[in-house]
């Protein structure tokens, strides 16, 4: 795996950056966001200073602002972003992928920096679980130097060691942020864990981001059905009108988990259940039915319970009666980030990302936090003045 820049003792120096950026802060739990301004950093030798243009809400930005995560404030929000790079640090001349890298270039990062050494990290090639990982937009500070750590701001100062990747010409960052770290979360949770087979019958729990872009993997891996299993309606409309997922069932119009349950298994060839099953609603009470969904034999991935609601009840006996196979899937890697990213033209090519985008000026984080989060939205973006 690449890291996130080449670095070239010969590389060119760029010119200064000066002034103020503006940037969206949760300076406390339970509190509003605040604009506030920060002063505009030159890079450092191996880091980069990118102009942020489309920033991504992810409901686990709606749970850090609760308080579900034990995380340092003040901080700027944003763990998932695109934008131009405006400055180059020292030494720093290729992207993740050894493509030439220059002032100007849209790019995309990954939202973490593991630490390469712990047990984790060098040891289990799982750097995902490293448990010292640098995450812009929720384990640094803005109070700390370069202040400027999270996608909601017009600026963002990406340390050494970041993972930074050209954005192919034939995408648009619309179609980029559409699945934000959903995009990564679902390549590593997909592609790398559950491993559908094509043929499979695929049921995903959750029609947010995170399980649509489940959905939208399963579909590339050749999954013969997806059925995503969510709600609220508008959400899914825009999932059947954007083409993904094959059959849509609304658990807001469908309230009876037995008889849901039945419309589900009946999807499946002989109403035995699905072959892989995908729980990414992060309500707890998903997990049980979840288990009720899997055949005999099949797998369940649990990816949406990234933040702690709570314990829930469920019957052990069905995953020994299925032998089931039961995993889980923790975030991503900067290596998932790259696969993301180099998918995005089949994804583009196949469903309509831009449709689940809605922009809010970066100032509105507070109303685009709120849309998202009472489900009127799929992917709420703040947007800046520099539009790529």
């Amino acid at each position: 795996m690449s890291n996130a820049t080449q670095t070239d003792p010969a590389s060119p120096a760029t010119g200064p950056t000066t002034g103020t950026a503006t940037a969206m802060v949760l300076e406390g739990f339970g509190q509003a966001m605040a604009s506030r301004t920060f002063p505009r950093v030159d890079p450092d030798a191996g880091a980069v200073v990118v102009d942020v243009t489309h920033a991504g809400i992810c409901g686990t930005d709606i749970h850090l602002q609760q308080g579900r995560l034990p995380i340092p404030v003040p901080v700027i929000l944003g763990h998932e972003a695109v934008g131009r790079v405006h400055a180059l640090g020292e030494g720093v001349r290729t992207d993740a992928r050894g493509e030439e890298l220059r002032v100007g270039d849209a790019v995309s990062w990954a939202s973490n920096i593991p630490c390469g050494h712990c047990y984790y990290c060098e040891d289990q090639q799982e750097p995902s679980l490293c448990e010292t990982r640098k995450v812009y937009g929720i384990n640094q500070s803005s109070a700390d130097w370069p202040h400027l750590s999270g996608g909601w701001s017009e600026q963002i100062y990406l340390q050494p060691g970041s993972t930074i990747v050209r954005i192919p010409s034939s995408v648009t960052p619309q179609q980029v942020i559409a699945l934000g770290c959903a995009g990564p979360t679902a390549v590593h949770a997909v592609n790398s864990i559950a491993k559908p087979d094509a043929g499979n019958v695929v049921v995903v729990q959750g029609s947010g981001p995170v399980g649509l872009a489940c959905a939208m993997y399963a579909t590339l891996a050749g999954a013969a059905k997806v059925i995503i299993v969510g709600g609220p309606a508008n959400r899914l409309e825009v999932a059947r009108t954007a083409g993904i997922g094959d059959i849509h069932i609304d658990i807001f119009a469908e309230t009876d988990r037995a008889a849901r349950l039945d419309r589900i298994l009946a999807e499946t060839p002989g109403g035995r259940g699905a072959d892989v099953v995908i729980e990414a609603a992060g309500v707890p009470t998903a997990v049980s039915e979840g288990i009720d969904i899997a055949r005999r034999g099949g797998k369940y991935l649990v990816v949406g319970q990234y933040t702690d609601h709570g314990t829930t009840p469920i019957n052990p006996h069905y995953i020994t009666k299925k032998q089931l196979q039961v995993l889980g899937s923790w975030a991503f890697s900067p290596h998932n980030h790259l696969e993301y990213v180099e998918s995005l033209p089949r994804l583009a090519a196949r469903f309509d990302l831009a449709s689940m985008v809605t922009e809010y000026p970066l100032g509105k984080a507070e109303e685009a936090m709120g849309d998202m989060r009472d489900g009127r939205t799929l992917k709420s973006v703040l947007v800046t003045g520099g539009q790529l």
